[in-house]
C-alpha cells in the first residue's frame, strides 16, 4: 500500500470534526489495507510509529527537501527505513540517520511529509484516536465494538488486535481471533482510566445517591504489577517493562501471601514523614536504568485494585469484591479509602488527604467492573485547582484541524527584574473561538517568525489552570507546569500584573 494512502485518510479524519466521517474514512482504508501492510497502517493511523525512538526531532526535521511531485512511498517501505534509523548507535550515527531522513522526505509528496512530520514529533493531532480506531477495526470487520475493545484491553495494544480481526477471512473467523485474547499473568493490560469533575460534591452526586468508593489520589506514577511465583513485572501506565528498576516494588510483591496476582495502582517516594516528595523525584527514581545508583530514592507502592488472584480473573467482577480480595492480600500497602454516599464525608476526605499532600480523590462506582483502557463514568478523579496569570511568549504553528491557526502557546511568569521566565506549553482547552482570536491577536504581536514558532511582544495575559509544578531543567526558571490548559484569555490585565516566577516558586515550595 501507498503511503499517499495513509496520508490522505489522516488528512481527511483532521479535517472533520464528525466522529461518523472520521471513522468512515478509516473503515474505507482498513477494508482495501493488503494483510501485509495492517500493522504498520493501524499504527499510523493512530498517530505513532511503530518505533519506540528514531532518534528524530524537530531539529532534525528542519531544512528538509522540497516533497515530491508523484507518491512512490509504499507503507512498508516507511517502516523499513524508520526501523533502520533506530538501529542506528555509535560514530556516524547522526550523519547516517540525517541522510536516511532527508532522503525519505524527499520521496514524500507533501501530504505524506506531513503525515510523517506527525509521526515523528508525536504531534499528529489528526483526532483518529485509538478508541475511535477500535470502533472502525469493528466496523470494517464486523465484530461487535465491545468484543475488540476487550480484546485491546487483554492485549495492551490496538496493532495484535487490528492485525487479528483485519487478516481473518471472515467476521466469525475476526471474532473468534479477538475472542482467543485473555488475561495472562505477565502480559500487561491497558489500565482503566477515570474521567474528571470539577469538584467532590459533582462527582458524588454522578453516582445517583449510591453509595460510592472514595480513594486517595497518590500523585506518583500508575504502576501495574504481575506476579507469577517467584517471577515479578513491574509496568507503568504506557505498558513500559520498569522491573529492573524498582527492586523495592517486586521486593514487596514478592513477600505478599499469594502464588499469582496481578495488582494496579501507584508508586511514589515519601519523605521521613510520609508525605509524598515532588513528583518528578518519583519520575525520574523511576526513569533510571541503574537501579543499585547510590542514594537512589526509593519508591513505595500503593495498591488500589486487583485484577487476578491465584488462577481467578476478576476484570468482570464489582469493585466492592475486588476491594475485598485485594484487602486481604496486600493490608498495608492498599490505598486509604472510604465508602460512602455522602458528599459532605466525601469531601472531607478529600480535604484531609490534600492537606496530606495526596492529589486529590478518585470517585468509584462499587458495583462496576474494571474496565480497561477506558475513560468512562465509573470512575471520576477530583483535584484541586491551581490557577496562574501568565504571558504568552511565543506560539506555534498549528496542524491537522488546527492548520492555518496558531495554536500551542508558550508561557511566561513576569519576573520583578525585568523580563519573563518561560515556565512550558499547551495547546489544551482552546476552543474553536478562542483559537480563531488568538491566531487573529498573535498576528497583531508577532515579532519574529522562522515559519514554525511566532515570538510574540510579551503583553497578552492569559489564565491557566494547572495540576502541580515539578523541577525542570529544560525551563531557565528550574520549573514546569503540569497538564496546564487555558481557561481564559485576561484582557484585563496588563503583562505588568501577571504572576511573577518568585510566586510561582512560592506555590512549588508550598
Amino acid at each position: 500500500m501507498l503511503l499517499a494512502d495513509v496520508a490522505a485518510t489522516s488528512a481527511a479524519v483532521a479535517a472533520t470534526r464528525s466522529r461518523l466521517a472520521k471513522r468512515a474514512a478509516l473503515v474505507e482504508l482498513l477494508r482495501r489495507t493488503p494483510d501485509d501492510d495492517v500493522p504498520v497502517v493501524a499504527r499510523y493511523l493512530a498517530g505513532e510509529l511503530r518505533q519506540r525512538r528514531t532518534g528524530l526531532g524537530w531539529r532534525s526535521l528542519t531544512g528538509l527537501p522540497e516533497p515530491a511531485a508523484e507518491p512512490t512511498l509504499e507503507v512498508l517501505e516507511v517502516d523499513a527505513t524508520f526501523e533502520g534509523m533506530a538501529g542506528l548507535s555509535g560514530p556516524g550515527s547522526s550523519t547516517a540517520r540525517a541522510g536516511l531522513a532527508h532522503d525519505l522526505f524527499a520521496a514524500a509528496t507533501a501530504d505524506e511529509q506531513r503525515l510523517l512530520r506527525g509521526l515523528v514529533t508525536g504531534e499528529l493531532r489528526q483526532g483518529a484516536l485509538d478508541a475511535l480506531l477500535l470502533d472502525a477495526v469493528a466496523e470494517a470487520t464486523g465484530v461487535p465494538a465491545d468484543v475488540v475493545r476487550r480484546a485491546a484491553m487483554l492485549a495492551g495494544a490496538t496493532e495484535p488486535v487490528a492485525t487479528a480481526a483485519l487478516t481473518a477471512p471472515d467476521a466469525d473467523g475476526a471474532r473468534a481471533a479477538l475472542e482467543a485474547f485473555g488475561l495472562t499473568v505477565g502480559r500487561p493490560v491497558r489500565p482503566m482510566l477515570a474521567a474528571s469533575a470539577p469538584d467532590v460534591a459533582a462527582a458524588v452526586d454522578g453516582f445517583a445517591g449510591r453509595d460510592v468508593v472514595v480513594d486517595a489520589k497518590r500523585d506518583g506514577i500508575r504502576i501495574q504489577v504481575h506476579r507469577d511465583g517467584d517471577d515479578v513485572g513491574v509496568y507503568t501506565r504506557s505498558l513500559d517493562d520498569i522491573t529492573g528498576r524498582v527492586p523495592e516494588i517486586v521486593e514487596v510483591v514478592r513477600g505478599l501471601p499469594v502464588r499469582a496476582v496481578v495488582l494496579d495502582g501507584e508508586a511514589l517516594a515519601l519523605d521521613a514523614d510520609g508525605r509524598p516528595r515532588p513528583f518528578q523525584e518519583t519520575s525520574a527514581r523511576s526513569a533510571t536504568r541503574d537501579a543499585e545508583l547510590a542514594g537512589a530514592t526509593a519508591l513505595r507502592p500503593f495498591f488500589f485494585d486487583v485484577l487476578h488472584l491465584d488462577g481467578d480473573d476478576l476484570l468482570d467482577a464489582p469493585l466492592a469484591e475486588r476491594l475485598a480480595r485485594l484487602d486481604a492480600v496486600v493490608g498495608p500497602y492498599a490505598v486509604e479509602r472510604v465508602v460512602t454516599g455522602d458528599a459532605e464525608q466525601a469531601h472531607e476526605a478529600f480535604t484531609r488527604w490534600v492537606a496530606a499532600g495526596q492529589e486529590g480523590v478518585v470517585v468509584k462506582d462499587a458495583t462496576a467492573p474494571y474496565e480497561a483502557g477506558r475513560r468512562g463514568s465509573a470512575w471520576v478523579k477530583v483535584k484541586p485547582r491551581h490557577t496562574l496569570d501568565l504571558v504568552v511568549l511565543a506560539v506555534e504553528r498549528g496542524s491537522g484541524r488546527r492548520a492555518g491557526l496558531l495554536s500551542n502557546i508558550h508561557l511566561g511568569a513576569r519576573d520583578e527584574s525585568g523580563g519573563f521566565v518561560m515556565l512550558g506549553k499547551t495547546f489544551k482547552g482552546m476552543t474553536d473561538e478562542m483559537l480563531a482570536w488568538q491566531t487573529e491577536r498573535f498576528r497583531e504581536l508577532a515579532v519574529d517568525d522562522d515559519g514554525w514558532t511566532v515570538r510574540l511582544r510579551p503583553e497578552q495575559v492569559v489564565e491557566i489552570a494547572f495540576d502541580g509544578l515539578q523541577r525542570s531543567t529544560r525551563y531557565p526558571g528550574g520549573l514546569a507546569l503540569r497538564f496546564a490548559r487555558v481557561l481564559r484569555y485576561r484582557d484585563d490585565k496588563p503583562a505588568a500584573e501577571a504572576d511573577t516566577i518568585d510566586a510561582v516558586r512560592a506555590l512549588a515550595a508550598s
